[in-house]
């Protein structure tokens, strides 16, 4: 049952060293520097390569390092020559410690060494020759201590036992002391008579164990006195003293006393210490006349805790009694704890997992109990926390996610708090730097951007910089722009626009015309350098300004004819009758300009005229009026020249040229225009041939006409009742075909309107035309992809009730009728890419039927 139990006892041990990572290994003391202790590399179970790539070292505690780890084998060695009398002098078992340290693991192994003894010290005594004073009258049997022989060794190596050789009248008595430890003492065997012999020479040898034995001897001298027959007596056997280890030096531990019963020089008594190889002898120090016993040197719990003395008290006979003193050191809480760095990372990933080991710490106070023990701990505000391992190990782990963008560097401050009172403590700074990883996108410093940039600009010219800024650290905060793909009117936008990839300047490649593009949207992608690489973008808007580019163009009078053209040419020809009041309404310039804003707001200005005073021209809506009454001497034939100018800067500018004829008939007008023809006229019968033709031609249209215009009455009658509550909105139901655009423009040409009337008099017609107002200047045409748009607007359709200022010619029925009817023919060709509907058409062909018939 025995066995069974000693080998539970020690597997549970051998266990219980192994979780704890110990190893124990034993050496003989004085070995030689390099001499072998342990393989420490197989006890741990790593290989050579790994033992170096790990880094394996050795701590030791304290400045000297006994023991170093050899890199090739592995193995444990002595770093120095080992004294165990030097180092362990008041321990019985000597036990080295010291630790290796695993740095690419952060372990600690616990590596306890035992230091076994060897036979190299002889026991000496202090005193190689003692004197010793007896009296004649001491009794048989009298015991005299003597000085006790000491030995550095331990165990069987250690002093063993003593001889005495000299005399008969002595021999020699050893006694065991409390702590096991031998004391010999000289006992007297035989009478003494001082007469006989007043001096005996003795010799006593004390012996170890070792083998060969070691010995040591001392010389002791008995010499015989007169009878004195009363030793001094100490008051107690054993005294004992309870003192802390911060008493002041020069304090007074314990006053001794002895009594002699002698009177005179035998009854007065002087103190000793038995003088000792101990320290002790050192430490305190015993007054020979008053027994105070006082401190002289400072004690140190941790060096001592337990001194023991021996008084004496010699009388004046050199009788003398012994008494044991015992000094008891409590500790006090004088040592601050002492933090030790075994191993320490300076950097870490910002995305380390919570956990890591940061470092490696060992925390120790070299006092006593409550005042040795440490609480280890770190700011709470920190991510980080303390593990404790075993023993007085403690590991600095991540507590949570770290972020460099917010703190790149922390001071850990490790703090150390005993449990004494006051409390001591101290503390450690780790400094850990925190490594940047990729995980921050580029952040633009606008959510969008927009620029505007000047048409004609020249290629290469700088529109804007975008900027995106990256929290990240080094490569992984350098940023390069470049443009998303896309399509600017069926080209690539690369050629276009281009960002420089460093600094995000947006350059354009290529010269903008507003009249082309307005705007250009693009986006730009900004991404940063790490791996993976992270980007972000942003909306760019290009707008295009426009510039005053474009001159006006006058779209109606088209190109100006010389007068002298023939009728085909009478596009640029206006009536006005002599009759015309001030304010009437001639002819309207029409004209547009592809530039916007006011680039294209045009003006319109009289610059020439064959009479000036006669006529004037509205500023915004270019119409021609009559300024004042025509009068006799005013020249029948006026030609006008007018000149249209944008608001740009510079302005720019166009001319348009009228020809106005002053008739109060059509016979009048084409009398004039007749005189100015260059070519012959036509032989009459010729005329009438082509008059007949045009006859039949108009016959022909006219029942076609009368059908069309029919149905047109109808479908007007329908719709006049349903919009009979709204007067101008009735040409709002007109369809947008029945409008005439020119160029694509989007217009409202607002025509002449014509009417004619017949009278009873089947010789004479009446050929009424009323001028209404011609078009308002035309807009820009639209962007490219914008679908034209009609714009309607009632106020430039003439109603019947404009038709007042009407003139009215007189046209006969004679040989030049042909010529009045081509005449119409043409002046009706001229005006009709301005007529809107087409029922005035009809109208006039149905007046001009009977004329000609």
């Amino acid at each position: 049952m025995k066995f069974g139990q000693t080998l539970l006892w020690v597997f549970l041990l051998t266990t219980w060293n192994e979780a704890w990572g110990q190893l124990r290994y034993s050496i003989a003391e004085e070995l030689p520097k390099g001499s072998f202790v342990g393989d420490v590399a197989k006890d741990l179970g790593l290989k050579l390569p790994a033992l170096r790539d790990r880094g394996v070292r050795v701590v030791s505690e304290g400045k000297t390092q006994y023991f170093a780890l050899h890199g090739k084998t592995g193995h444990l060695v002595t770093a120095e020559k080992i004294d165990r009398e030097q180092l362990c002098r008041l321990v019985e078992k000597c036990v080295l410690r010291c630790e290796a340290v695993v740095d690419g693991e952060m372990q600690v192994y616990d590596i306890e060494v035992e230091i076994t003894d060897i036979n190299d010290n002889a026991p000496s005594f202090q005193e190689k020759e003692m004197e010793i004073r007896m009296n004649e009258m001491t009794t048989l049997g009298s015991r005299f201590p003597l000085a006790e022989a000491h030995d550095q060794d331990s165990g069987p190596n250690s002093l063993q036992h003593y001889e005495l050789s000299g005399d008969e009248h002595f021999s020699l008595a050893v006694q065991a002391g409390p702590g096991g430890d031998q004391r010999p003492e000289l006992v007297l065997a035989k009478v003494l008579d001082r007469e006989e012999a007043a001096f005996y020479e003795l010799v006593l040898r004390a012996s170890d164990g070792g083998e060969p034995a070691r010995t040591g001897t001392a010389r002791i001298r008995v010499a015989v006195l007169d009878a004195n027959d009363n030793a001094p007596v100490f008051s107690q056997e054993e005294y004992t003293v309870r003192v802390a280890e911060d008493v002041p030096v020069g304090s007074v531990l314990i006053n001794l006393t002895a009594v002699d019963a002698d009177e005179g020089l035998n009854g007065h008594v002087k103190y000793s210490l038995k003088k000792t190889k101990d320290t002790a002898s050192q430490i305190f120090q015993l007054d020979s006349e008053t027994g105070a016993l006082t401190l002289v040197w400072s004690l140190d719990f941790e060096e001592g805790y337990s001194y023991e003395l021996q008084a004496q008290a010699h009388d004046g006979g050199e009788l003398f009694d012994t008494a044991l003193v015992i000094i008891t050191v409590t500790d006090i809480n004088d040592n601050v704890p002492e933090i030790s760095v075994r191993s320490a990372l300076s950097e870490i990933l910002e995305d380390a997992q919570p956990g890591t080991v940061v470092a490696l710490l060992n925390v120790q106070d070299h006092d006593s109990g409550a005042n040795g023990q440490v609480r280890c701990s770190i700011a709470e505000s920190l991510p980080f926390r303390l593990e404790k391992t075993f023993k007085d190990y403690y590991r600095v782990v991540t507590a949570g996610e770290l972020d460099r963008e917010k703190v790149s560097e922390y001071n850990v401050t490790v703090w150390a708090v005993d449990g004494g009172s006051p409390a001591l403590q101290s503390s450690t700074v780790l400094a850990l730097r925190v490594l940047d990883v990729n995980d921050n996108s580029p952040v633009f410093a606008e959510p969008r951007y927009r620029a505007r940039l000047a048409e004609n600009n020249a290629a290469g010219a700088l529109v804007l910089t975008v900027r995106a800024s990256d929290a990240d650290w080094g490569q992984n905060a350098r940023v390069r722009y470049r443009l998303s793909e896309g399509r600017v009117r069926g080209s690539p936008l690369s050629s276009y626009v281009s960002v420089q990839a460093e600094t995000g300047a947006l350059y354009a490649l290529r010269s903008f015309d507003y009249e082309e593009v307005r705007e250009v949207r693009l986006w730009v992608w900004a991404e940063d350098g790490g791996a993976p690489a992270l980007s972000s973008n942003v909306s760019v808007l290009l707008e295009i300004v426009d510039e005053n580019d474009n001159a006006p163009q006058v779209l109606y009078p088209p190109a100006a004819a010389a007068p002298s053209a023939a009728v085909s040419g009478w596009s640029g020809v206006e009536l006005a009758p002599r009759s015309a009041e001030p304010g009437a309404l001639v002819a309207k310039v029409v004209a547009v300009d592809a530039d916007a804003g006011q680039n294209a707001w045009l003006s319109y200005e009289l610059a020439k005229a064959t009479e000036p005073g006669l006529f004037r021209v509205g500023l915004h809506s270019g119409e021609v009026r009559t300024a004042r009454f025509p009068l006799a001497r005013d020249a029948a034939r006026q030609s006008l020249v007018v000149v249209v100018k944008d608001h740009g800067r510079p302005a720019l500018s166009a001319t348009a040229t009228l020809t106005v004829v002053l008739a109060e008939s059509v016979a009048e007008l084409l009398s004039e225009l007749g005189s100015a023809a260059a070519a012959p006229a036509e032989p009459a019968a010729s005329l009438t041939r082509w008059l007949v033709l045009a006859v039949a031609a108009v016959s022909c249209l006219f029942f076609a006409f009368l059908l069309l215009l029919l149905a047109l009455r109808l479908r007007h009658w329908r719709r006049s009742q349903l919009l009979a509550a709204s007067g101008s909105a009735a040409l709002r139901g007109v369809p947008a075909s029945h409008f005439v655009g020119i160029d694509g423009v989007r217009a409202f040409l607002q025509s002449y309107s014509h009417e004619v009337s017949l009278t009873a008099d089947s010789r004479k017609s009446h050929l009424r035309l009323s001028a209404g107002s011609c078009c308002d200047t035309l807009p820009a045409p639209p962007p490219p992809g914008e679908p034209a748009q009609l714009l309607l607007d009632d106020s430039a359709v003439t109603s019947r009730a404009d038709l007042a200022a009407s003139t009215s010619l007189e046209i006969g029925r004679n040989t030049g009728d042909g010529r009045v009817f081509l005449s119409l023919l043409f002046k009706f060709r001229a005006y009709s890419f301005m007529y809107v509907p087409g029922r005035h058409l009809v109208l006039v062909l149905s007046c001009l039927m009977p004329l000609v018939l």
